[in-house]
C-alpha cells in the first residue's frame, strides 16, 4: 500500500489517536475512545483508506513509493 499521509498529517493523527485512547481510561472513561485506534493506526502505517478512496494525499511525491 502506497503512502499518502505526509509527516505532519502522521504527527497529529498519532497524538489524536493516543489523546482519544487515554479517554478510555481516564476521564469520561466510555468505550468511545477506542476510536481513537483509527488515527493512530493510519498515522503508524502512514496511509490513509479514506485519502485513497478520496483521491486525497498529504505526502510529498518523493516520499509516495515507501
Amino acid at each position: 500500500m502506497s503512502r499518502n499521509v505526509g509527516t505532519v498529517d502522521r504527527v497529529i493523527r498519532v497524538v489524536v489517536g493516543l489523546v482519544l485512547i487515554s479517554l478510555v481510561f481516564w476521564g469520561p472513561q466510555t468505550n468511545w475512545g477506542w476510536i481513537g485506534l483509527i488515527p493512530l493506526v493510519t498515522g503508524l502505517a502512514g496511509s490513509c483508506p479514506a485519502y485513497k478512496l478520496l483521491g486525497l494525499s498529504t505526502c510529498p511525491l518523493e516520499d509516495r513509493k515507501a
